[in-house]
């Protein structure tokens, strides 16, 4: 007889078996995928905070660029302003005019934002604010020579001006002295007489008859002068008739001289020298012809300007 195993063994029959086993091997596997999508969502995470930690950095660092690059416009504004007020004072702008040659080229460069770019800018920035520091105190110290410069150039002025004042006064008087002085040297006709002479050589005073006149003779004194200088002259008369005529004759010695700026003719001329001893001078003049009825002036001149005047009448 076969063997019979007993009822309620503890192996399990086949087919559960293979069943257990099945469950087993998909524990596994859902297990493995559960720590494959772990691990997944774990790279994705890390890479998206990577991500994010990547693009603040660009961020932080394009915005720090930025800052930096409008700090270097200012300072190109400054230098340009300190150079246009130290060539004003007569200091020296070639060392700004570099910097700023410089912060222009770096501007107009264009560069991808990154650490060293910014730390080379700051650096060069850093530079430029010290030079800038450094200019201002220099612009004080030209501020404060040009002050002083000022008040001595406004004390000089003064000065200048003053003397030149004192010399404008110094000339106005010499030319006042002067003119003072050439108008007392003018001479003057003093005690002037104009008499008629007929045909017989007799003399007559004023007023004439025209059929009596065969010369007229004008006397007169030079008065005595002693601002004038002992030197020679030479004196003119004219005589004149009512209607403003001046009578002359070129062949009888009449001729013309400068009055007033006007070209004025004369009667008579005598070439003396004034010897301030109120010397006595006579001139004879012949017509050739009837005087017309009238008031007549005779005139004496010498050296441009008037000596004295007489009217003598013709009836």
């Amino acid at each position: 007889m076969e063997d019979q195993k007993p009822m309620g063994s503890s192996n399990p029959s086949p087919p559960t078996a293979l069943k257990a086993k099945n469950n087993k091997k998909s524990v596994i596997i859902i297990v493995v995928l559960v720590m494959v999508i772990i691990v997944q969502g774990i790279k994705i995470y890390l890479d998206h905070q990577e991500s994010i930690a990547k693009e603040d950095q660009l961020a932080n660092t394009e915005e720090e660029l930025a800052i930096t690059m409008q700090r270097l416009t200012d300072i190109s504004e400054e230098l340009e302003e300190k150079i246009a007020e130290i060539e004003q004072l007569g200091g020296d702008v070639e060392e700004l005019e570099q910097a700023k040659a410089e912060i222009e080229a770096e501007l107009s460069r264009s560069r991808r934002a990154n650490r060293r770019t910014i730390r080379d800018l700051k650096d060069k920035v850093d530079g430029y604010e010290l030079l800038l520091k450094a200019k201002d105190v220099e612009i004080s110290k030209l501020r404060e020579i040009n002050s002083e410069l000022l008040t001595e150039n406004t004390s000089l002025k003064t000065e200048k001006n003053v003397l030149s004042d004192s010399l404008n006064q110094l000339t106005e008087s010499k030319e006042e002295l002067a003119d003072k002085v050439a108008e007392a040297s003018k001479l003057k006709a003093e005690e002037i007489k104009v008499l008629a002479i007929n045909r017989r050589g007799k003399e007559r005073e004023s007023p004439f008859k025209g059929r009596q006149i065969e010369k007229i003779k004008v006397m007169f004194n030079i008065a005595e002068n002693n601002v004038a200088p002992i030197e020679g002259k030479n004196i003119l008369v004219r005589i004149v008739d009512g209607n403003g005529q001046v009578i002359f004759d070129v062949a009888k010695g009449s001729g013309t001289f400068m009055y007033e700026d006007k070209e004025e003719f004369y009667t008579a001329n005598q070439e003396i020298l004034f010897d301030n001893s109120r010397q006595q001078l006579s001139f004879e003049y012949e017509k050739g012809s009837e005087y017309e009825p009238g008031v007549y002036l005779l005139e004496v001149y010498t050296d441009g300007y008037k000596m004295g005047s007489e009217q003598f009448e013709v009836k």
